[in-house]
């Protein structure tokens, strides 16, 4: 409750209250009852493993090797170079440039695991490309772009596993409730998100044209300006042909694992990982690596990954489940669709308070997987799959620009101030 409350509030940095909270699992489970031995304590050596359990968790690897391969495009300028070229191949009217972001926003998830470093990325190009063009940047043109980054971003975090956090850690959550033979693997997750991603990207399209319709539809000499920018850039680098095959490789690997081979999605991305760092055939240094990871992140994430195991260990996600959500909510009796239903809509909710998608799937989801598996067989509920739904919902960062960080990147633009 305490992290729901500092992590709503904002009363804290997240870093901060990470190891605030730490310090708390230490000493409150340490000095409670042994599940195992109700008549002795725990103590607090064996809570702080529990409090530690985070960082030796597989989705925590995956997360920093995700923040470097991120640092890795942004070193090489790769994803500069990507958008560019694809901006360039699209066209330069009103309609294709919306449609661009879309896209540009679609390929870079796939290759950049960051939420914020795509729409850092992103932004920059689409602002230039404004000035560029001669467009104001408080044109309804302008912030219909920023507003289709803002949502394709968030919308795509959905269709992609690698794409976001907080994906992996709900992955990490299912390993450890589940266990590896219930394993939702990369193409798995496209399969069940992509779909809906694709719709929605259509979707917000129309809605962008509708809701703001561009002053102009033809843009002089937007596709020579992007050609321009594009050319700066220059031939394309040895870092940034090595980059683009260790890319595909990646994502063949992580297209095709428990179908074709059974690497998991962890241990490819670290190797991959170790090849961009090797001396002569890789892309960046560790210098150049350490000052564009952002550290508190992963600090806040392997805690948060503790948070979660604690309280699926103690059964205090199951005690909450039962008592809290279940009875709180009336959830008795209703079938399995209104259940979800409630669910997916308390997450939404919920997360109109919260500034990281993270921290909310670390305070809440665990509880949310303790409820899913106590439900009766007869319900016919796949646990599994509805986690996987409702971990969809988490990124649902739409309505409020507080609610994701690329939500405030667009607005740091003020392309947004006067729509």
């Amino acid at each position: 409750m305490f992290a729901i409350i500092v992590w709503i509030s904002e009363a804290m940095d997240y870093t901060a209250s990470a190891i605030v909270i730490s310090a708390l699992i230490i000493f409150m489970v340490g000095f409670a009852p042994d599940m195992n031995h109700p008549d002795t304590i725990l103590g607090t050596a064996k809570a702080l493993k529990m409090t530690l359990s985070g960082f030796s968790n597989s989705a925590l690897a995956l997360v920093a090797a995700a923040m470097f391969i991120a640092a890795a495009m942004t070193i090489t300028g790769l994803d500069k170079r990507i958008a560019l070229f694809t901006m360039s191949k699209i066209g330069a009217s009103s309609r294709s440039i919306i449609i661009g972001a879309i896209v540009v926003t679609i390929v870079l998830s796939l290759v950049v695991p960051s939420a914020t470093a795509r729409t850092a990325c992103v932004v920059p190009i689409m602002m230039g490309v404004i000035a560029a063009f001669k467009v104001d940047k408080h044109s309804r043109l302008a912030a219909s772009m920023m507003i289709v980054i803002a949502q394709a971003t968030s919308i795509w975090n959905v269709g992609i596993q690698t794409s976001s956090a907080q994906n992996l850690l709900s992955i990490g959550f299912i390993n450890k409730t589940f266990g590896a033979g219930h394993s939702v693997s990369w193409l798995d997750w496209l399969l069940a998100g992509a779909p809906w991603s694709l719709t929605m990207s259509v979707i917000l399209y129309f809605l962008a044209r509708k809701l703001l319709p561009p002053e102009t539809e033809a843009v002089e000499g937007g596709s020579e300006a992007i050609k321009k920018a594009l050319a700066e850039l220059g031939p394309t680098t040895g870092k940034e042909k090595r980059l683009i095959g260790i890319s595909l490789l990646l994502l063949l690997f992580w297209s095709t694992g428990g179908k074709l081979h059974s690497i998991d999605t962890t241990s490819v991305t670290l190797a991959g990982l170790a090849i961009m760092l090797l001396p002569g055939i890789g892309v960046m240094s560790w210098k150049e690596v350490e000052k564009r990871v952002q550290w508190g992140t992963l600090l806040m994430f392997g805690i948060g990954i503790s948070l979660g195991s604690t309280l699926l260990d103690t059964q205090a996600a199951s005690w909450m489940a039962n008592y809290v959500v279940m009875k709180g909510f009336g959830l008795d009796g209703l079938p399995s669709l209104a259940i979800f239903a409630i669910l997916a809509a308390f997450l939404i909710i919920i997360h109109l308070g919260f500034a990281s998608a993270t921290a909310l799937t670390a305070a809440l989801l665990p509880i949310l997987i303790s409820l899913l598996s106590s439900l009766p067989p007869e319900l016919g509920v796949n646990p599994v799959g509805m986690t996987i739904l409702l971990a969809f919902s988490v990124s649902f960062g739409f309505i409020l620009p507080i609610n994701a960080p690329q939500n405030m990147v667009c607005m740091g633009t003020e392309a947004l101030l006067q729509s």
